[in-house]
């Protein structure tokens, strides 16, 4: 049997989890204070996710070309951040944007979409 030990990111009280685990499959996790830190170590160890932030190019805006940040609707897999990076070099979308536009569809073959989280005129 493993022992991994991690820090949970899934609220701000950051608990000190311990990971009882073979392989990826996980015997026990301790150390959390809420459910959600249960999930984080078991996913961390068997298939770890993340929400990947980013910005792209928005062209025609009142203020001429700017900037609109961007992330995942949802969590990939971790193994994919670099690709869902690479995907968006390069992206240009026309104004106007607004919060929760699809800016990009399925990045990186993840089934998850890139959207807006500002708006922009």
């Amino acid at each position: 049997m493993e022992t991994t030990f991690l820090t949970c990111i899934m609220c701000p009280i950051g608990c000190n989890l311990k990971v009882e685990h073979e392989g990826k499959n996980v015997i026990s996790v301790t150390g959390n204070t809420c459910p959600r830190g249960k999930v984080y170590g078991t996913n961390e160890i068997g298939n770890p996710m993340r929400v990947v932030t980013s910005s792209v190019l928005v062209e025609g805006s009142k203020n001429g070309s700017v900037l609109v940040s961007c992330k995942t609707a949802g969590d990939i897999p971790k193994a994919k951040i670099k690709d869902a990076a690479l995907a968006l070099k390069g992206v240009k979308v026309k104004a106007p944007v607004h919060i929760g536009d699809v800016l990009v569809r399925n990045v990186a073959d993840t089934g998850v979409d890139i959207i807006a989280t500002r708006n922009v005129e």
